[in-house]
C-alpha cells in the first residue's frame, strides 16, 4: 500500500468544507493521519484568510485514482473551478505519493507547493518531518526548519481531532 499525503485547504464557509472532506477522505481511505489545522492569508489574490492542514493515510489506488477522488470530494462540496486563483468552498491537492516522481501533465509528483507555501509545508512537516522529499532528499522537518515564513504567517487554529 502507497503512503499518500493530500494537502486541505478552504477559505468559504472553511469548517464545514474541512470536516465533510475529512469525513469523506476517511470514509474512503480509513484511518486518517491528520496534522494541525493552520490559518493563512490568502497568497495571490485578495480574499479571507484560509484554513490549511495535512492528511496522510495509506491506499491501493493509483495516483491519478486518488487524485481523481479528490477531485470529486471538491466538487461534491461545490469547488468552482477557475483558471484565476480565487476563494474556493474546498482545495484537495495530493502532495505525495509514496517516493514517485512524476509528471503526466494533469499530476505532477511530488506537488510543487511543497516547498513554496508554509500552509503546505508546516502541516506536512508536523506529520511527515522525517518524510525524504522524494527529489530532494531533504527531511520535511529540515525544509520547514531552513523555511522563511516571515511573508507567510501562519496560526494555528483550535481544531478538534476527526479521527
Amino acid at each position: 500500500m502507497a503512503r499518500v499525503y493530500v494537502s486541505i485547504g478552504s477559505n468559504i464557509d472553511r469548517e464545514q468544507n474541512i470536516d465533510a472532506a475529512l469525513r469523506a477522505l476517511a470514509a474512503d481511505y480509513g484511518k486518517l493521519e491528520q496534522s494541525s489545522v493552520y490559518e493563512s492569508d490568502a497568497v495571490g489574490f485578495d480574499s479571507s484568510p484560509f484554513y490549511n492542514l495535512v492528511v496522510g493515510f495509506r491506499t491501493d489506488d493509483a495516483p491519478r485514482a486518488v487524485q481523481d477522488r479528490l477531485h470529486a470530494i471538491e466538487n461534491h462540496q461545490g469547488r468552482l473551478r477557475t483558471a484565476e486563483l480565487s476563494a474556493r468552498t474546498l482545495d484537495l491537492d495530493l502532495l505525495l505519493y509514496d517516493d514517485l516522481v512524476m509528471s503526466d501533465g494533469k499530476l505532477v509528483l511530488p506537488r510543487d507547493d511543497i516547498d513554496r507555501y508554509a500552509f503546505v509545508l508546516a502541516p506536512l512537516a508536523e506529520i511527515a518531518g522525517s518524510v525524504q522529499h522524494p527529489v530532494t532528499g531533504t527531511r520535511y522537518a529540515e525544509m520547514w526548519a531552513a523555511f522563511d515564513g516571515s511573508r507567510q504567517v501562519l496560526t494555528r487554529v483550535d481544531w478538534p481531532s476527526a479521527n
